[in-house]
């Protein structure tokens, strides 16, 4: 995925990224929402191909989109932080819809 720029300050809600054995709330100027997954800037690597979940909330209407996905990079370092890519996987009509929105909008890469 490549970044074209991060999400601005719209995002009322931290972005919450999950894995078994991490929870992060990662706010608005670290993560980039594609139409497939997003990027974001963490304090600590993920490994690739690690299982996780993310709730997004809008904020245009406060509607939440949870949406499961995959890491597919993680790059950087402990003392710059790590950009990581997180792909997601089974995606309902409805949830892609309302991703490709937020892509497309003030809130993605574009």
């Amino acid at each position: 995925m490549s970044a074209k720029k991060y999400v601005g300050s719209s995002f009322e809600q931290p972005l919450t990224v999950e894995a078994r054995q991490a929870k992060l709330e990662l706010s608005a100027d670290t993560v980039v929402i594609h139409k497939n997954g997003i990027e974001f800037r963490s304090p600590a690597p993920f490994i690739e191909w690690t299982e996780m979940t993310v709730s997004l909330q809008s904020p245009r209407n406060g509607s939440k989109l949870h949406c499961a996905g995959v890491i597919v990079g993680c790059s950087g370092s402990k003392h710059a932080g790590y950009n990581v890519s997180m792909m997601f996987t089974s995606l309902s009509k409805q949830a892609q819809s309302r991703l490709n929105t937020m892509a497309h909008s003030d809130l993605g890469a574009g």
